[in-house]
């Protein structure tokens, strides 16, 4: 079963934006993920993207260009993404260093975790923070 490996997620959340290409530069400059694939079409719209933070990842492409999924976010708003990172400070500072949003600065929270908020140029709410719930397979 896919995710069930070790090795691959089973769950990506997935986020069209207006500048894909600049949502890209924010998440892998200010937010540490890594590029794994960007595919791109004829005019430079962003076709489908993934990028990877640790032992997860999220998709994303470019807003307008057509096709069912295009269509069905044509009105969603805003999305919240939660990502586990190791060390919560020095994230934040990366994230403080690239001009992000901050939301709410690292906060310990009553449940053991200790997060920050961020919102990104698109208005998509971005939380990092150590709680990593175990999930039994």
């Amino acid at each position: 079963m896919a995710g069930m490996d070790g090795r691959r997620p089973s769950i990506y959340p997935t986020l069209l934006y207006v500048d894909a290409k600049a949502a890209i530069k924010q998440l892998t400059e200010a937010f540490g993920f890594t590029e794994l694939s960007v595919y791109e079409g004829e005019d430079g719209s962003v076709l489908h993207a993934e990028l990877v933070q640790g032992n997860g990842a999220v998709m994303l492409g470019t807003k307008g260009r057509g096709g069912t999924f295009d269509e069905a976010m044509k009105k969603a708003g805003p999305s919240g993404v939660y990502v586990v990172v190791d060390d919560v400070d020095a994230h934040h500072q990366r994230a403080v260093e690239h001009g992000a949003e901050i939301l709410m600065p690292p906060t310990d929270q009553e449940y053991g975790s200790r997060d920050y908020m961020a919102r990104d140029a698109e208005g998509n709410i971005w939380s990092f923070g150590t709680y990593a719930p175990e999930i039994a397979v």
